[in-house]
């Protein structure tokens, strides 16, 4: 079997096997999530099972690493991936716990990164251009690289909003990336993305509508920050004009969502931290989906967009740039249809 494979089906079977025992943990310790106005639940929620998802993980990743040979530099990937996420984790569990202010979660997300970046030199030091020419980001490579880690860690915790639609939308994207490592040959890529994949599905059992825990802060910033380190990890070893376009089309879905909300407050004139109610998913309740109908459009679209993805690295770079040219159109026209630039009554309330 090989290694990804392995990795997926431990991280699962783990992942499947620790929920009960988080979700009691998370009851014996006062960790549940409350119903508000801005939120879709009605009763309280475990809410620290993002905690078994980075335990699925990294007993994946452990027990793979036992029986595989494992390279020093890849080895020294491995060790960035699991400090930085371990502290994205904390971060996650106090405020999962003790609901810490924006600010000083984004600092803890920034000195994450950083660690990656800095201490262990996993960074985008160049682009290629769509005519094959190296374009050397010198000394933006370590804010570009920040920003990056950061910006896809909030993308994936903003689409936490209702039953399986973060942990669906992870799994997908996992999925993708590591069928586009597997083509590329970049196997350390494949084996951590499909651990993610593993670790989210066997939560997703748990999580799906209706839910009986939710991943909190935890399990959303963590997947977002391990995807977005694994991508970059991806991109410097494949070298390839398409290797960052993965990932964000993989990623699709929190991306735009996380971007239009971003126009949508600047254009309302509210705080672009601020929560709303004018997220793709509040919109398709507001036309009358139900939870389950909604999360499973969202996971068609996911799946789409992981498909385009996938033919990237199949197609030559004009078919490429037709097919990310037709996504983008494509996009755009239907969050005008729905409104998703619109800041809607409801979302000046919350």
């Amino acid at each position: 079997m090989p290694d990804y494979l392995l990795a997926f089906v431990i991280a699962l079977g783990v992942a499947l096997v620790i929920m009960p025992l988080v979700i009691r943990l998370a009851a014996v310790t006062g960790a549940m999530d409350a119903p508000n106005a801005r939120k879709v639940h009605k009763r309280p929620i475990p809410r620290i099972g993002g905690i078994g998802i980075y335990l699925a993980f990294m007993a994946s990743v452990f027990a793979v690493c036992q029986m595989t040979d494992v390279s020093a530099e890849a080895l020294s990937e491995l060790i960035g991936l699991i400090v930085s996420g371990s502290i994205i984790v904390l971060i996650g569990i106090v405020d999962d716990y003790k609901d810490i202010p924006a600010k000083v979660k984004l600092l803890g997300q920034i000195v994450a990164a950083a660690v990656l970046v800095l201490v262990f030199d996993v960074r985008i030091d160049f682009i290629t251009d769509p005519f094959g020419d190296y374009f050397y980001l010198e000394f933006l490579a370590i804010p570009a690289t920040i920003f990056w880690l950061v910006g896809l860690t909030n993308t994936v915790n903003l689409i936490d909003g209702l039953d399986g639609l973060a942990a669906g939308v992870s799994t997908i994207a996992s999925i993708t990336i590591c069928l586009v490592a597997v083509q590329a040959g970049v196997l350390f890529v494949a084996t951590m993305t499909a651990a993610l994949a593993g670790a989210a599905l066997g939560f997703l059992y748990y999580n799906f509508n209706p839910a009986r825990i939710f991943m909190g802060d935890t399990g959303s910033q963590f997947l977002g920050f391990m995807l977005a380190g694994v991508s970059v990890i991806g991109a410097v070893k494949s070298a390839a004009t398409i290797a960052l376009i993965v990932p964000i089309l993989a990623l699709g879905l929190p991306i735009l969502d996380t971007t239009f909300a971003i126009v949508r407050r600047y254009r309302g004139g509210v705080p672009i931290f601020r929560p709303d109610k004018g997220h793709l998913h509040h919109r398709l309740l507001d036309l009358g989906f139900t939870q389950r109908q909604a999360v499973l459009l969202m996971y068609v679209i996911s799946a789409l967009l992981g498909v385009a993805a996938v033919a990237l690295t199949e197609v030559s770079m004009q078919i490429a740039v037709c097919i990310v040219v037709f996504v983008v159109f494509a996009v755009l026209f239907g969050a005008k249809k729905l409104g998703i630039f619109r800041l809607s009554d409801s979302a000046h309330t919350h």
